[in-house]
């Protein structure tokens, strides 16, 4: 009932957020005569912003169209990998005509980046791409809007969302190196426990950063929130089905619009002061800052619902039971066990002002992975970094992805590795040179 509320509040909306869009012109155009009218830019400016608080926000393209490689500009193609029904696998495929860039392309290392599904779209992780293509071959896992796929696909629960990371794993094969920001560092250490007790597929490296490893270290106010309200007050006061004007009508969700309320209302302040800051940029003409403002929140403001037996699992097991550092993990009848990963590198980073994945929570993994080599092992903080400073903005790119190209560099240079098949609670196995397919490359194209 309340996401249809929500609907029908929306369409409500709609109308006045376009007049006020129109308005906002008519105040601001140049060949306007309402332009030289007194108080004009105010007029324009409280427009404007009654427009962005109140139009829909879709979700954004990447719009990552070329990169710099070897000081020589490439051309980007985004192309689909693979398709599920909850998940789509993008590859950044990168374009040029300079024989010996493409060269330096063909020998980068492959990277898969576990993108979060935990309320923002993949595009949001739109500037650790955007670097990382720079010295890489990048997939991403792009996640998809629970209200857009038909109830008839079935239920999407968090068993899934580690068996397509295995997937995907086995799909780019064992050259891939996996970046998990955020919420995935769980489910992807799930899928590498696998694939390394069955003797499958593992990647020469995991990067895992900022994610609820053990939510049990330095709780956050996300944490508590998880933690000391019971499953059944989730069940009850978060799920809601979609309403009939969307593909998913009738699917469970943890809808968008409230997973957008609880972003804002952990730093209201801080927004408040950000959409009046935005304001004042208007009526100065500072359209650079209010450029910048437009950017964030296109992105910030667009979010997508989760599938109701995802949600409700992760909070049980990664935030209630914690089932994977306790070791009562499993998933689809297979106990998950960090301890049977041996071939992979393993590199954790923390941001120092991190209020979504406290300190300790993702260094945590080092504790688990114990059949990896110490001297296989890195843990990095980002000093002065929040949650979204470690993969986004200056921080990420000055402080934390050198760490983060530099580790794959040195590690992916290793012959790749398959793990054989591990009894539980045997000691780990040699690992063992697996077979390697060259993909077949399209002439120019890396």
């Amino acid at each position: 009932m309340l996401y249809q509320l929500y609907e029908s509040q929306r369409a409500l909306l709609a109308p006045f957020s376009e007049f006020a869009s129109a308005s906002s012109k008519l105040y601001d155009h140049p060949l306007s005569p309402f332009t030289h009218t007194p108080l004009a830019h105010r007029i324009s400016a409280g427009f404007e912003l009654l427009h962005r608080l109140s139009k829909e926000y879709e979700k954004p393209p990447f719009n990552i169209n070329s990169v710099t490689v070897g000081g020589t500009e490439v051309a980007i193609q985004e192309q689909v990998a693979a398709t599920k029904p909850f998940c789509r696998l993008l590859r950044f495929k990168r374009f040029t005509d300079n024989g010996p860039v493409l060269e330096q392309m063909k020998q980068q290392p492959t990277v898969l980046v576990v993108a979060p599904l935990s309320g923002h779209h993949a595009t949001l992780l739109r500037d650790t791409v955007r670097s990382l293509l720079q010295d890489h071959k990048v997939y991403i896992t792009d996640w998809t809007d629970a209200r857009m796929v038909p109830a008839d696909v079935g239920p999407f629960h968090l068993d899934d969302y580690v068996a397509y990371v295995q997937e995907f794993i086995e799909l780019i094969g064992p050259e891939v190196n996996v970046i998990s920001v955020c919420q995935p560092t769980v489910p992807v250490l799930a899928a590498v426990s696998l694939q390394s007790t069955l003797g499958r597929t593992v990647p020469r490296t995991m990067t895992m950063m900022g994610g609820p490893i053990d939510a049990r270290r330095s709780p956050t106010a996300v944490n508590n929130l998880a933690m000391n309200k019971s499953f059944e007050w989730f069940e009850n006061n978060v799920i809601h089905r979609v309403p009939v004007n969307y593909p998913g009508a009738g699917r469970l969700v943890y809808p968008g619009f409230l997973q957008h309320t609880g972003f804002v209302a952990m730093n209201p302040d801080r927004h408040l002061t950000s959409h009046y800051d935005f304001f004042l940029d208007l009526v100065r003409g500072d359209d650079e800052s209010a450029e910048t403002h437009r950017s964030f929140y296109d992105e910030y403001n667009a979010v997508l619902d989760l599938p109701a037996e995802y949600y409700l699992d992760t909070i049980k097991t990664v935030f209630q039971d914690f089932a994977l550092v306790n070791g009562t993990w499993h998933v689809k009848g297979q106990l998950v066990r960090p301890q049977d990963i041996t071939g992979p590198a393993l590199l954790t980073i923390e941001g120092e002002l991190d209020d979504i994945s406290g300190a300790g929570q993702t260094r945590a993994a080092h504790d688990l992975c114990t059949g990896i080599d110490k001297s296989r092992q890195f843990h990095y903080d980002v000093i002065g970094a929040g949650h979204y400073g470690i993969f986004s903005g200056r921080r990420w790119r000055e402080k934390a992805y050198p760490e983060v190209r530099d580790f794959i560099r040195r590690f992916s240079a290793e012959p790749a590795q398959a793990q054989l098949p591990l009894e539980a609670g045997s000691a780990a196995a040699p690992s063992r040179p697996a077979a390697r397919k060259a993909p077949a490359r399209r002439r120019g194209a890396a």
